[in-house]
């Protein structure tokens, strides 16, 4: 009999470098295959983890010690200098770079190879449409995760975004707990 190794959702989290969460809530919605041990805790094949990661262009990062580079790309200066400084204070987990216009980002994604972009939907010259297009339709950027934030959100522009490739799209005022669970650095799950 081949016994087959399993993982939790903490486990699958990091692997995605998502939430717990998140990974809860696309087995609960059918998007993520899991088990159900008799305690009623999920449990996931490694290659149904894999496929998952593959479908939705993510990444899997196997070294729990690799820092997730972070690359915000957003006009506004202040905003940017936010998400900074918010973000340096899990320097531990999180290595950020700035981009404050779409043309200058092309420059970072190179240089940085970022895991995850927070991209701004409305600059001036190259939008957050036709960055999220690029970088989506690019071999080597394709697995990129991108979450868009707007200041100008709209149930249209957050569904287009999200059919472009991004992950999903937050609201400005940015409601920190929700980035903070879409990038995996909420505290219950830094502590595993």
């Amino acid at each position: 009999m081949e016994i087959k190794s399993y993982l939790t959702p903490g486990q699958v989290a990091q692997l995605l470098m998502v939430s717990p969460a998140a990974v809860r809530r696309w087995a609960s919605e059918g998007d993520l295959n899991s088990m159900t041990t008799p305690g009623g805790h999920r449990r996931f094949f490694m290659e149904e983890v894999e496929r998952f990661a593959a479908m939705r262009n993510m990444a899997l990062h196997q070294s729990g010690k690799k820092k997730i580079r972070v690359l915000i790309i957003d006009d506004d200066i202040q905003f940017s200098g936010y998400l900074n400084a918010l973000l340096s204070g899990f320097s531990k987990y999180v290595q950020v770079r700035v981009a404050n216009d779409g043309f200058h980002a092309g420059f970072k994604v190179c240089e940085f190879t970022p895991d995850i972009v927070l991209l701004d939907l409305m600059m001036p010259g190259m939008d957050g449409f036709e960055v999220c297009r690029l970088l989506k339709a690019t071999k080597d950027t394709a697995n990129i995760r991108i979450i868009a934030i707007s200041g100008y959100f709209s149930k249209k522009s957050a569904e287009d975004i999200v059919a472009m490739g991004a992950e999903a799209c937050l609201e400005k005022p940015l409601d920190k707990g929700k980035l903070l669970d879409l990038l995996g650095l909420q505290q219950s799950s830094l502590a595993m």
